[in-house]
């Protein structure tokens, strides 16, 4: 049973950190209609980031249980590079998708010799300075706090989306530009101030993601892509542009992952692939998205 346990808990800390860079991707998309690729590099550099802002607060002799307020500080900083990217990618705004996804890609391809230049090639880590905040145990169950932590700070941010979205005039803004942007356009929306809001909002939540997750796991320059893979997957259990779905499908990929490691590592990609192909077979628009008309 504890066995269980904490196999639930790892997957659903994987699925907390998979809905913050997977939410930032369906906002992206559900106002601007733009498919990211470059949201696992937001992801990225938040780790790398992360891990240098630690450091250098570590060693100007902050406390250690200061790191949770230094991570996210590191994600909401790093999230000063979405509105230059989104000045680069309004020039692909009403081009063919194909241009926006080589665009998304090559900044990919960007972001990743910017981390080998500033971070090198060698994967970095804190090591076990997360379990700092100490562990809740029971029994032979035992779950580190700071997993905790950063479940409850993705559910919070769930909430906090759905609020922003649903019941600030803002968030209608939101919500008509991506309805209708001409529309919008017509009745006084700045849909280019909107556009610029949206996407530095979904870099944010890559970065903050990001920062979350180094202290369990090395920053390296391959997360980028084995990320976004994940992410992509999620945006399509849940359905391109539903926010509930993103937060249905990452407790999905992320339940699926944790159990694959336990009982059989090679299944791990293949597991998700699988579950993939078959919603697209059978719902093609998700689990909650709309269908397309």
């Amino acid at each position: 049973m504890s066995g269980f346990a904490n196999l639930l808990l790892g997957g659903i800390f994987h699925a907390a950190v998979l809905f913050l860079v997977a939410a930032g991707l369906q906002l992206v998309f559900g106002v601007q209609k733009i498919v990211n690729l470059a949201c696992g590099s937001f992801y990225a550099l938040g780790a790398y980031f992360g891990i240098t802002l630690v450091t250098l607060a570590m060693k100007a002799g902050l406390p250690a249980w200061m790191l949770l307020p230094v991570l996210l500080a590191a994600g909401l900083l790093m999230a000063v590079v979405g509105p230059p990217i989104e000045r680069v990618l309004c020039t692909v705004y009403d081009r063919d998708e194909s241009f926006q996804l080589l665009l998304t890609f090559a900044l990919v391809l960007m972001f990743q010799d910017a981390f080998r230049f500033l971070w090198g090639a060698n994967p970095q880590s804190l090591d076990n300075i997360y379990l700092v905040y100490g562990k809740v145990s029971w029994a032979d169950f035992s779950v580190p706090v700071y997993n905790l932590l950063v479940i409850a700070a993705a559910l919070a941010a769930a909430v906090l989306i759905g609020l922003f979205l649903q019941r600030t005039n803002y968030g209608r803004l939101l919500r008509a530009t991506a309805e209708n942007r001409t529309m919008a356009e017509a009745l006084g929306v700045n849909v280019r101030s909107v556009y610029s809001v949206v996407f530095t909002l979904g870099t944010l939540l890559g970065t903050v993601g990001g920062a979350l997750v180094v202290p369990t796991a090395a920053a390296s320059l391959d997360m980028a892509i084995e990320f976004v893979i994940e992410a992509f997957a999620v945006v399509v259990i849940g359905g391109l542009g539903s926010m509930w779905g993103a937060l249905i499908g990452a407790v999905l990929v992320g339940l699926i992952r944790a159990g694959s490691l336990v009982v059989y590592p090679e299944f791990e990609i293949l597991a998700i692939y699988l579950i993939v192909i078959a919603v697209l077979l059978f719902k093609p628009s998700g689990l909650l998205g709309k269908p397309a008309t």
